[in-house]
């Protein structure tokens, strides 16, 4: 990322789907002997502005935004979004856990499924109340898909074959591709203000998929060429500091499929609301829609490989 951040900088930073207002307390770069995150690369101790110490938290590069009227003006749109949402779902106006994110008045609300800024609302009655409703993420996985992750799972399980990585394109470029198809529809689109929402969706996604890729999308048989992607991209000791990869540069469509096939689970234990996974089914089940295309040109290019 060529965007650099300071100690002391004014900024915006992503939690969950909205952008909340904060500043950069400390910046560290960690590599697997120092991580505090189980992510390596530079990170930043931030602290959300009008909200006490105790949710100040350590965050990679890849949450943070410049503090500039384009970014405001996304931020101020993501809150407006969820303020009416809120609203017509009888909500209180001055605060509600949306998405992740703390709904209130102020613009410098952050999320993370806090209280109210007066200690009055708690968490525990606000997770009381979500068990009562969690929301569903239900996708259309087109049937392609469907047949392709079959072949995925024997391909490697039965025959230990493996994809071959680095992939082309990769999960970031998929993403990008996408997010280009969706602007260029213009208005010849169902989807909510492409504009505003798509950077975020785009960014949370690959934050997903870097996240839950070694914990939770390979098979055992695919550890090793993992391990070795991680010494060759990010902890090898032919790596220059800040010339790091993230996986979803890496890695491509099968894997990123593995994802998305996952994320009614990892939406089922969020704090997201009906709102916010209703705008996050809708994009995932576009995308999946679109990738149909570019996943089978890539899978076709691993057929018959094995390392």
């Amino acid at each position: 990322m060529s965007l650099s951040f300071t100690v002391s900088e004014r900024i915006l930073c992503y939690h969950g789907p909205l952008v909340y207002e904060a500043k950069i307390l400390k910046a560290e770069t960690w590599d697997e002997t120092n991580t505090k995150l189980s992510t390596v690369g530079p990170h930043f101790f931030v602290h959300y502005k009008g909200w006490k110490q105790t949710w100040d938290e350590w965050v990679p590069i890849t949450r943070l935004l410049k503090f500039n009227d384009t970014n405001v003006q996304l931020q101020k749109a993501l809150m407006a979004q969820a303020s009416a949402a809120a609203s017509t779902s009888g909500s209180s106006s001055k605060g509600k856990a949306h998405g992740g994110g703390m709904i209130k008045d102020s613009s410098s609300s952050r999320g993370g499924g806090l209280g109210r800024k007066d200690g009055r609302g708690t968490k525990r009655g606000r997770e009381e109340d979500d068990s009562s409703k969690k929301p569903e993420m239900k996708l259309n996985v087109p049937e392609v898909l469907k047949v392709l992750l079959v072949d995925d799972w024997e391909a490697i399980t039965k025959n230990s074959q493996l994809v071959s990585v680095p992939r082309s394109p990769t999960v970031v470029e998929i993403l990008q591709q996408f997010k280009d198809y969706v602007i260029g529809l213009g208005k010849n689109t169902t989807l909510r203000e492409p504009e505003l929402v798509l950077p975020t969706i785009i960014s949370g996604l690959q934050v997903y998929f870097d996240r839950s890729l070694g914990a939770n999308l390979l098979y055992r048989f695919e550890r090793p060429q993992y391990a070795e992607m991680r010494k060759q991209y990010v902890t090898g000791p032919k790596v220059q500091v800040g010339q790091e990869k993230d996986m979803s540069a890496i890695y491509g469509a099968e894997h990123l499929l593995r994802m998305l096939v996952s994320l009614p689970q990892m939406v089922s234990s969020s704090t997201m609301d009906a709102e916010s996974v209703g705008l996050v089914r809708d994009y995932v089940n576009e995308l999946l829609t679109y990738v149909v295309s570019p996943f089978c040109y890539t899978y076709l290019l691993m057929s018959g490989e094995g390392l």
